[in-house]
């Protein structure tokens, strides 16, 4: 047996490390699924807060939308053109974006997906079973098994004295596989003296940490995926001005239904201002240039 040897230390090293892993993993998925299930309760809150308020926003936006590009219609078949921007949504036909977050677009709300089991621990659990012994051990076993003072007879007592110099020179050359060869001879048991399959052992640790590791690169996306949503991200907010006593949720409520009463009134003018007027001309230079000014609206605290 030569070359480099797989130390029993190695392989208590190597699990010791495998199994810390594994208990870091293990939290690492129960903060994942803590978090997980505080923004989904989260989400049910603020939807249930906010989502009707947003609802009629959006169906408010439609009218005006539809009111708006009717008189921009009229204004432009009479020959008159009011210089709005380009990228203005009475231009472009294209609605304001979207009020509410919706459900369907926070990434990774779902589960992590079930991790692969880890393969069966080899037959021989027992490390020390595994590992093959270090030269000095052999060398004790052999000089306890061939030393002289056990021989019942003069004649093995030279023969003894023969292979116990057979078995110091060993040692001191480092020919482990002599000191092996003489004390299976000599009648020790052969796992004893060379070890188990040590590198299957080593193979099967190998083995489990590429799957625990990949398993861990997994949550790490995921909980990344999850604190990287704007949801995520009111959820903390809103947290935070909770624990000062501050009630941010109220505060959007009040704010939407000042926007639902300030797009009540301008559906009501747009629907009762003349095409060709002035007004109608000032009212729409104000909705285009408050649409291209109003950053998105998913909440703040």
């Amino acid at each position: 047996m030569n070359g480099p040897l797989i130390t029993r230390h190695d392989l208590e090293r190597r699990h010791a490390a495998l199994q810390d892993l594994r208990r870091y993993l293990a939290e690492q998925e129960r903060d994942f699924e803590r978090q997980r299930l505080g923004l989904q309760a989260f989400a049910r809150r603020y939807q249930a807060a906010v989502g009707a308020l947003y609802q009629e926003l959006d169906a408010l936006e439609a009218q005006l939308q539809r009111s708006t590009e009717a008189l921009l219609g009229s204004l432009l078949r009479q020959g008159i053109e009011l210089g709005l921007p380009e990228s203005s949504p009475l231009t472009t036909g294209r609605l304001p974006e979207a009020q509410l977050p919706r459900m369907a677009q926070l990434a990774r709300l779902e589960g992590l997906p079930p991790a692969t089991a880890l393969p069966p621990v080899p037959v021989g659990v027992d490390i020390a079973q595994w590992a093959p012994p270090t030269l000095k051990m052999l060398y004790r076993r052999a000089a306890m098994r061939i030393h002289p003072d056990r021989a019942a007879s003069d004649a093995e007592r030279r023969e003894r004295e023969q292979l116990m110099m057979a078995v110091n020179a060993a040692y001191a050359a480092g020919e482990r596989w002599r000191l092996e060869a003489m004390l299976v001879a000599a009648g020790e048991d052969v796992l004893k003296v060379c070890g188990g399959q040590a590198q299957a052992l080593r193979n099967w640790l190998a083995h489990c940490e590429d799957l625990v590791q990949q398993r861990l690169r997994l949550v790490n996306d995921y909980l990344g995926a999850l604190s990287g949503t704007g949801m995520y991200r009111l959820w903390r907010s809103v947290e935070q001005a909770e624990a000062r006593g501050l009630d941010p949720l109220a505060t959007m409520v009040m704010q939407l239904r000042a926007q639902v009463v300030e797009r009540r009134k301008e559906l009501y003018i747009s629907s009762r201002l003349k095409p060709d007027s002035s007004l109608a001309r000032a009212f729409l230079h104000q909705r285009a240039g408050r649409q291209s000014g109003t950053p998105s609206r998913t909440g703040s605290c």
